[in-house]
């Protein structure tokens, strides 16, 4: 993030967008939109249940894509990692999804609006392992892992 660049506003805005959002999925779906859940039943999905999960995840490309295309000076993607870090990262994370069934979205997000004790303690559990895990990469490596 370019912190230079920071706008209070656009955060707001982009916020108030992603409750609007899940709060439409959970109203009319009776869903919650936990990302890791919903690709997670891509690969295993119920009877029924792939075609809107598919419609999901194309959903969240195309709207990077199409955002990319209109506003590229807003997406900006950097892998300041190398491709084995950034595969080790992919499958510790993938791993603590798993162990707290859930990723941020879901119980950030949902569980936390819900009033979700457990997306409560798994959120700040995410939100820990990743300061804890950035201070060690950057004391033992420079940051550079």
């Amino acid at each position: 993030m370019n912190w230079t660049a920071f706008t209070p506003t656009a955060a707001l805005v982009g916020g108030a967008l992603i409750g609007l959002a899940v709060s439409l999925f959970f109203v009319l779906t009776g869903r919650v939109a936990g990302i890791s859940g919903i690709v997670g039943g891509l690969l295993s999905p119920k009877p029924g249940d792939f075609a809107w999960r598919l419609a999901f995840v194309a959903g969240l490309l195309v709207v990077g894509v199409v955002a990319a295309v209109v506003a590229p000076e807003m997406v900006t993607a950097s892998a300041t990692r190398g491709p084995v870090a950034m595969a080790i990262a992919g499958v510790v994370v993938g791993y603590g999804t798993r162990l707290g069934n859930g990723c941020t979205s879901g119980h950030g997000v949902c569980g936390i609006s819900r009033l979700s004790i457990r997306s409560l303690v798994a959120t700040g559990t995410f939100m820990a392992t990743g300061i804890l895990t950035v201070t060690i990469v950057r004391l033992a490596f420079g940051g550079a892992l």
